[in-house]
This record gives structure tokens, sequence and C-alpha cells, in this order.
């Protein structure tokens, strides 16, 4: 979080119990609850606003995370992979 011009920082994120937990190494980077934050899937990654910040994150398996978040829009490139991981997966 912060300014543009901050370094990438490698995050884990943990999506059980309702929230969104982001960890780097040991350290938790943050823990929100599902009504904590908002999250839009743009081309350049996920846009995660909370806390009066936003983050962006990007996500190597963007499909799975954006589907284990519930997310119903995305830009077309996504969903498409969100539907063909859904076809897949059922």
């Amino acid at each position: 979080m912060g300014e543009e011009s901050d370094p990438p920082v490698h995050v884990t994120i943990d999506l059980t119990e309702d929230r969104m937990r982001l960890m780097a190494g040991e350290v938790e980077v943050a823990d929100w609850a599902r009504e904590e934050f908002r999250i839009q899937a743009l081309t350049d990654g996920f846009h995660v606003r909370a806390e009066g910040e936003e983050v962006v994150l990007d996500i190597s398996d963007d499909a799975r995370f954006a589907i284990e978040l519930g997310l119903r829009s995305a830009h077309p490139a996504l969903r498409r992979r969100m539907s063909a991981l859904m076809r897949n997966d059922g």
C-alpha cells in the first residue's frame, strides 16, 4: 500500500473464514473481513480498497482468485479464464 513508486511486495493471501489476510513472510500485512474491503478486477490487477488505502494485487492464478472471492464482474480476458476454469472444474 502507499505510493505507486513503492516496490512490489510478495505476499501470500489467505481467503478463509470470510476474511482476506495478506502475509509477507511471517509478517501480517493486512487482515480484513469481507465487508471491510472492496475489490475490483482491472487489467493491471486486483484493486483492493480498505481503510482509506488501495493496494493492487498481481495474482498468478487470477481466475481462481476471482472465483474464490465470488467476483461477478471482471475485464473480458479474465471472465474468459474464469469461465474456462469453472467448466474444467465443474
